[in-house]
């Protein structure tokens, strides 16, 4: 019955983020196929954290209506709608409409808006929920939610998005060619060429317009396409439906022991310190005299520790769901469509191995956990440089400047996830309102990060574009 609940809740935690998980690493792709191309990251950002009217309206009500809300019709509800929009997704991602003189891709947009309003949502109340099962039954769910990035992203890699290659394409005077006609164009050009040369015995003709050839870009087909990948997608999300059903259903999946729900109790309502020789979820102690280290005891947590912590989680949930996504295609595809399908991959791919972690090396110190979020900015700065510095970035054309760009976005993922899920463990000890406001912060730094982004990236045009193929930073 444990392996069954332990199983249960793997999958439930895995629905929590693996649509909008699954969308950026299908990115390389879909900014080749969607008209808004190298915007798109910017705009999804945005469409991410307007969804957060979700948890905002749970949060407003647990604040001034506690206890009118329960956790389970609203988790049904948010999975029912996700699951939906992801078949939705399967069939009409690449559906476009004309709006003020362009076409743009509303649907594709239109569905992100739910897919990540359900996931956005399930911050503020998956973990509440989660609290009402015994404290080791979180670390699942963390795993679970790991493997919300790690699945979407296996499934990139055989699939092979967004690959190019160069080929040689020729261009008329005042023309130009887009790299999908570059080959049709190579091939089409050189018979009408001969056939014109051949008349010159003829008799006189118009002198022929001089063809130049350069590199493009051409977009290699996937191994299947964006449909079968969102079907996957709603089958994920499907499966946790079902999790969450069955937990439902199973009595002994809520039942902890008298001392998990006497433990639960005392945390939230009392706040006498415990006992130095008490020790947390995760089997360490929480506090050791002598150390070195400031160890956290969760009912001995300050205003000021709760202020530092909270900020950490907004500030780092800002870098990772709102400012670093909106440019990864400028720091990455400068390199080449090699160094951002990795990239996009491998950084989803470390993020919910990072969850991993804090089962094997779980370290409560705010003192290391604080060090380790200045590492991850510090990577999480080396990438933002580099897409200010867009098409030209330091090492450029060379593959050690393509080593250097996917390794900052593997660490800059980990370090940071990491922390947020050690703060999470955290104040999951702490109480189950803890969590609530956990939540909360997540989706307020997301949003702040993405707002900041939009107007840089779209209206101020701080960062450029260009074709990988034609490029040339010689100068």
């Amino acid at each position: 019955m444990a392996f069954l609940t332990h199983l249960l809740v793997c999958v439930f935690g895995m629905g929590s983020w693996v649509a909008i998980n699954g969308l950026w690493v299908e990115l390389p792709l879909l900014v080749t196929e969607l008209p808004e191309g190298w915007y798109l990251p910017s705009y999804l950002t945005v469409v991410i954290q307007l969804a957060n009217i979700g948890p905002l309206l749970v949060t407003l009500l647990h604040r001034f209506q506690p206890g009118c809300l329960s956790e389970v019709p609203v988790i049904f509800l948010i999975l029912g709608i996700g699951t939906a929009a992801c078949i939705l997704l399967a069939f009409l991602w690449n559906m476009t409409s004309w709006i003020q003189g362009g076409h743009h891709s509303v649907a594709f947009i239109i569905l992100t808006f739910f897919l990540a309003l359900v996931d956005c949502t399930s911050s503020v109340t998956f973990l509440p929920f989660m609290s009402q099962l015994p404290t080791y039954y979180l670390t699942t769910f963390f795993i679970g939610e790991g493997l919300s990035g790690l699945l979407p992203a296996l499934v990139a890699l055989v699939q092979g998005s967004g690959i190019t290659t160069c080929v040689n394409a020729t261009e008329m005077p005042g023309t130009t060619l887009s790299p999908v006609t570059a080959v049709e164009t190579h091939i089409t050009q050189v018979p009408s060429v001969t056939l014109s040369l051949c008349c010159t015995v003829l008799g006189p003709h118009p002198p022929l317009s001089p063809l130049t050839w350069h590199l493009e870009s051409h977009y290699l087909a996937p191994r299947f396409s964006p449909l079968l990948f969102f079907l996957l997608l709603s089958f994920l999300m499907g499966c946790c439906l079902v999790a969450f059903f069955l937990l439902q259903r199973q009595p002994w999946g809520r039942q902890g022991s008298i001392e998990d729900l006497l433990h639960s109790q005392v945390i939230l309502h009392s706040i006498r310190p415990r006992d130095a020789e008490d020790t947390s979820s995760l089997g360490t102690p929480a506090s050791s005299p002598g150390k070195g280290t400031v160890e956290v005891s969760v009912a001995r947590l300050g205003p000021a520790q709760l202020a530092f912590i909270y900020s950490v989680v907004a500030f780092v949930n800002a870098l990772t769901n709102g400012v670093l996504p909106s440019v990864q295609t400028y720091s990455c595809l400068p390199y080449g469509p090699v160094a951002y399908h990795l990239s996009a991959t491998l950084s989803s791919v470390a993020s919910p191995l990072a969850c991993f972690l804090p089962i094997f090396l779980p370290n409560r110190s705010l003192l290391f956990l604080g060090v380790l979020t200045v590492l991850g900015t510090s990577f999480g700065a080396y990438n933002m440089a580099m897409a200010a510095m867009s098409p030209c970035p330091i090492l450029q054309g060379h593959w050690g400047g393509e080593v250097l760009i996917v390794l900052s976005w593997v660490l800059f993922a980990a370090c940071l996830s990491y922390v947020k899920v050690m703060l999470g463990v955290i104040l999951r000890d702490r109480s189950r309102s803890a969590l609530l406001w956990c939540g909360a912060a997540v989706q307020l730094g997301s949003l702040i990060g993405a707002l900041l982004m939009f107007p840089l990236v779209n209206v101020l045009n701080l960062f450029t574009s260009a074709d990988y193929c034609s490029l040339d930073c010689s100068v």
